[in-house]
């Protein structure tokens, strides 16, 4: 092999190649299969085909997409299709061995919440899931990736994958962030500045003072919305902060120190060559909020509403003529002051503890404005208990928040947790596309802080503003 320099993705991707084809193709080893409960149907592909999963040890499950936030019973499920999705999910995992985190499992929780914090993602590791934001493992240092249906019958089958190699892209953001500014406004602010589509065909390393000081679960957040830049995964090169998070957890590796020693080589090597490169500085950014059905829409607090003459060609006026017109806004519209009918903090991207922690310190002693409803969803039952156990529940029912059980809820709103058409809704979630929440609901994507900020002042405001005053 080259002793040239190699970037962490050639890393992990020469370690998990089996052999390459002449179109290009390469069949990858995969170290970790995530199901949920929408990839259901994928066993019955396999049993259609005489074939059994290739290693059930190797396969982890968890209902998440289809169930409930208001109750923890199967038969509280209000449609019949979903309920069966996740009792299939639970009969074809007992059937072949394969550890399911069902409802009523003290782990149970969304997919891209439970893998990092029972240790099933590890630095170096292949992972995939049905999922578009499986890009979230990628901060623990792993190539993880969302894949499609038949491709996840495929892993299910042979524990490997076709891939066409991507190219690399290193986003470096240095300095220090400011007061009030977390992970979810850096990557609102990197999308901003690159656009949706400015990572298509690469996998993205983030890198930079601003990234290496950010917590575990700020990189996760970080990483989750890779794909919404156009990134095929995102990812931290694994350091001390990995270790500290990983150590002690339950699929952590037994043989502890040698898993340490083995990741401390996987970091790029000085001068690893990157197909793009792009730089932000980490001290301008600020609190950020979406106004249009694209992550790429986004600004400061500060700012205002585009007009569509903003737009760099005639497609993009036009695309934005619609957007204004979809979300009920007014170009010249002062971001800080927008009122809001909804609040979700939740979703893969923003449903951990320190995110819970970020909104309870705004919601604390304060009350949600009238007319807004606002929910609080935890992304796991371990996420939950340990927000019970430091009160933060009390924290968010006490200001008139809706303490919820964990599962996606309002992310995608496939479970019956949408928003009415019209409705303006603060969302800690990844997405903001038409319909997302619910036929005709507009979403703004926000900080847990930010979404806070909203909910108790009844519109989008600069939270900094709100840290700033005495209760």
């Amino acid at each position: 092999m080259s002793d040239a320099p190699r970037t962490m993705f050639e890393k992990i991707w020469d370690r998990h190649r089996v052999l390459e084809r002449e179109d290009g193709q390469t069949l990858l080893y995969v170290d970790r299969h995530l199901m949920h409960d929408g990839g259901a149907v994928a066993f019955d592909v396999l049993r259609k085909r005489g074939l059994k999963p290739r290693a059930p040890d190797r396969i982890f499950t968890v209902p998440d997409h289809y169930v409930p936030t208001d109750s923890r019973r199967l038969e509280d499920m209000r449609d019949p299709r979903h309920r069966e999705l996740v009792e299939k999910l639970a009969q074809n995992t007992a059937e072949h061995g394969i550890r399911n985190f069902g409802l009523g499992d003290p782990n149970q929780g969304i997919v891209h919440v439970i893998g990092p914090e029972t240790g099933l993602s590890q630095p170096g590791m292949v992972m995939v899931c049905g999922d578009s934001h499986t890009s979230t493992h990628g901060a623990l240092g792993a190539l993880a990736f969302g894949i499609g249906s038949t491709e996840v019958a495929h892993v299910l089958a042979t524990q490997t994958l076709w891939q066409r190699k991507p190219k690399t892209m290193r986003i470096t953001v240095e300095g220090q962030l400011g007061p009030g500014v977390s992970a979810k406004d850096v990557i609102l602010a990197i999308i901003a500045e690159i656009g949706a589509a400015g990572a298509t065909g690469h996998v993205i390393e983030y890198a930079g003072s601003a990234i290496t000081g950010l917590s575990m679960e700020g990189r996760l957040t970080l990483c989750n919305m890779s794909i919404e830049a156009g990134g095929r995964a995102g990812m931290v090169a694994p350091d001390e902060t990995t270790f500290a998070y990983l150590a002690g957890r339950t699929y952590a590796p037994e043989d502890w120190e040698a898993a340490v020693e083995r990741w401390r080589a996987l970091p790029s090597d000085p001068g690893a060559p990157f197909d793009a490169e792009v730089t932000l500085d980490g001290g301008a950014i600020e609190p950020m909020v979406t106004w249009g059905n694209s992550p790429e829409d986004a600004l400061p607090i500060g700012g205002v509403v585009p007009g569509p003459e903003a737009g760099a060609d005639a497609e993009r006026r036009e695309m934005m003529a619609r957007m204004l017109d979809y979300m009920g806004l007014t170009p010249g519209t002062r971001l800080d002051g927008l009122p809001v009918d909804r609040v979700f903090i939740g979703s893969c991207t923003n449903s951990r503890i320190e995110d819970l922690r970020a909104a309870a310190a705004v919601a604390r002693g304060r009350k949600v404005a009238e007319g807004v409803e606002a929910w609080v969803v935890p992304g796991s039952e371990p996420v939950k208990r340990q927000a019970e156990a430091e009160g933060l529940h009390e924290v968010f029912r006490a200001a008139g928040f809706a303490w919820r059980e964990p599962g996606c809820s309002m992310c995608l709103g496939v479970n019956g947790d949408t928003a009415a058409p019209g409705t303006r809704v603060a969302s800690t979630s990844n997405r903001n596309f038409m319909g997302r929440q619910g036929p005709g609901a507009r979403t703004h994507l926000v900080s847990p802080a930010m979404a806070a900020a909203a909910a108790v002042s009844g519109h989008f405001t600069d939270v900094r503003r709100l840290m700033a005053e005495t209760i």
